[in-house]
Parts: C-alpha cells; structure tokens; sequence
C-alpha cells in the first residue's frame, strides 16, 4: 500500500488505529476493530489487541506483515453492476468479481459499499475511504436505494396496497418508504424505495407476498443515479457528490 503519513493534514494526528486502517484503504473501521482484536495489526513490530489507541506519525503500522500508511488520495467510483458478477473482493469459486470491471491502474485498494448479490444488477460504489464506506453502510444513516423490480406474476391495485403496508421478516419488520408501478403498461414490474441494507431483503420481501422477483436492478443509491453510465461501465464520483455522500445523516 503507497501512502505519506507526512501528507496527512496534520491535524489528524494523533489517529486511532481502527481510523488509521481504515485511511489505509484495509477495510472500515469496524471491519478494522475486528482485526485489532483478532491480533493481525502489528504497531511498531508489537502486536496490539486495543483498537482505539493512538498512532502517532512517529509509528509503524503492519497488517500481514506489511507496512501499512494513510492514503492521500481517496477514489470513488460508481459502477453500473452486470448480473453474473458478485461483488466482494475475493472469491474462492473464482467468479467474476466487478473489480474485474475496472479497467485503470491504481495502486488503491478498492471495497464495495452497499453489496449487491450476483443476480442483481444496477448502482454500487467501490471507494478506498473506509470510513465513508461504514457510514453509508450503518443503518442510522439512513442510506436511500430504489430497485426496479420484475415480478414473475401480475399484480393489482390490491396487491400494491399489501406491497405498500410492509411485512415482518425472518430478521425483522420492513416497510417499504415508496413503492409503485414501474411501468403502468406492465403491472409485472414495480419500484421500491427501502433504506435497508440487510442480504436479499428486496427477493425476501416480496417472497413473502408470494412473489418471485425474476429480475432486480439498483436504480439510485445515496442520491447517485446510472444516468450515462451503461451496464458495466462506471464513473469517479464529482466532489460536489463526495461532499453530499459525507454530509449524509448529519
């Protein structure tokens, strides 16, 4: 990992070690805390278990036995997932992953935020910024996403109103914060507007009503739509958009 703890604004020092991780471009500073506490994060050639001590630009910070730094240039990209790509950094079934979609050189660490399972197709954003990765991600904030979603039967007014109401899951109640027809000449297809994050709880949802979802595609994240951005292809986020993803739930 290249990086200059010396072109850190000096004000961020000292840093705590699961925030100094996640500047890194390792993981989130959750995922950071986990690591601390599992022992894999040397701190001056010690192994260290305490997540929130500080770290000083006088110290060396390994991970795997490599020199971890602060990264000064942080990358946002938005990427229009295909289907039969699964997004997660590593694979032991050797999948297709969407980091395989990315076609530039960077010595940065990309993470997906906000998952999308293989069959699903639509909006995700891969970042280095850890801690823009776990607040988007932590249900407090509130993250927006709407799907585009394709029934494999028809629906009535009725059946919308059932859809409109909510329904207890296996891990909890959803309630829906819009849903609607897609498209009025095909009641096969809907809209829905959730702020959970929770694995396959779009699929799960309408499973319940009796419904299987034959196709899903992730039309807006956070405030960020797929306009310009065909299937497959993605974009580097324009600060006015960085700014208003970090000023989310504040």
């Amino acid at each position: 990992m290249k990086g200059n703890k010396g072109a850190m604004r000096k004000d961020l020092w000292p840093m705590r070690l699961n925030k100094y991780i996640a500047y890194a471009g390792i993981c989130s500073r959750r995922k950071a805390e986990e690591l601390v506490k599992r022992g894999q994060i040397k701190v001056n050639d010690v192994i260290v278990k305490i997540p929130f001590i500080e770290i000083t630009q006088n110290d060396t910070v390994k991970f795997k036995d490599q020199i971890i730094t602060p990264t000064k240039k942080f990358v946002y990209i938005l990427l229009n997932k295909p289907k039969n790509y699964i997004s997660t950094v590593s694979d032991e079934k050797n999948r297709n992953s969407i980091l395989d979609l990315i076609k530039e050189n960077s010595d940065e660490r990309l993470y997906p935020v906000g998952r999308l399972d293989r069959n699903t197709t639509g909006l995700i954003l891969l970042t280095n910024d850890g801690h823009l990765a776990q607040k988007l991600s932590h249900p407090r904030n509130s993250v927006s996403k709407i799907y585009k979603v394709w029934l494999d039967k028809k629906t009535t007014q009725e059946i919308l109103i059932k859809f409109q109401k909510g329904a207890q899951l296996e891990d909890g109640y959803l309630k829906p914060d819009a849903l609607n027809y897609s498209e009025i000449n095909d009641p096969r297809e809907v809209l829905i507007e959730i702020h959970s994050g929770k694995n396959r709880v779009v699929r799960r949802y309408f499973e319940h009503f009796g419904f299987t979802v034959e196709k899903l595609d992730r039309v807006y994240y956070a405030g960020l739509t797929k306009k310009n951005i065909s299937r497959g292809r993605y974009r580097h986020l324009t600060p006015d958009e960085v700014r208003n993803l970090k000023h989310l739930g504040k």
